[in-house]
């Protein structure tokens, strides 16, 4: 979508400006319960963005193996299963992994882990703060679990009907002396360890 005001830049270019073909295969994008195609295999999952940028099979199949490595996953068991043949971590897994498939700079995650039980859910967390601090992209990580924000964010950003209401760091962003910040920052008052 265009917007109806202002700019939206990615990379310094407004979004506009992009041919938006080009600008979505630049965005790796990880949804909740993956999304995975089910008629695919693992491998044909993760290697679909390079084959539509019309890479050849041995340099779709290298990139593959390397994804599903990087993710946890054993090529030689998991690239010829398809998603109903794997666990909610594996599918996500293999969410991630697709997403990486032409080496985006950027990745958008929408609530990636919120279909998750909560043991595979805090693994996955664990796993993905790792892997971002290896890959060293922007992540933009959409969120409503402001626990899961605080684990995984360098900056966070609240939202309200379409406009910032705050943007911090974690630590600064439970300060915040804002109602809509204070709403979300009250849900953590009923865990116990944790204080705001």
């Amino acid at each position: 979508l265009l917007p109806s005001d202002g700019r939206v830049l990615v990379e310094g270019q407004a979004t506009s400006d992009w041919d938006p073909i080009r600008l979505r295969r630049h965005i790796g994008y990880v949804i909740q319960d993956a999304g995975l195609f089910p008629h695919f295999t693992v491998a044909e999952n993760v290697g679909l963005v390079p084959k539509l940028e019309h890479w050849d099979a041995a340099r779709i199949k290298t990139r593959t193996d390397e994804l599903l490595s990087l993710v946890g996953l054993d090529p030689g068991e998991f690239a010829q299963r398809r998603p109903a043949q794997l666990s909610g971590g594996q599918r996500q897994r293999v969410g991630v992994a697709r997403a990486l498939g032409v080496d985006p700079s950027i990745l958008l995650m929408d609530e990636p882990f919120g279909a998750l039980d909560p043991v595979t859910r805090a693994e996955l967390q664990h796993e993905f703060s790792e892997l971002a601090r290896r890959l060293g992209k922007t992540i933009v990580f959409v969120t409503h679990d402001l626990r899961e924000a605080l684990l995984l964010a360098t900056r966070i950003v609240l939202l309200q009907a379409g406009r910032i209401v705050a943007s911090s760091a974690p630590q600064e962003f439970l300060r915040i002396d804002q109602p809509e910040v204070q709403a979300f920052t009250a849900s953590l008052h009923a865990v116990p360890g944790v204080s705001a």
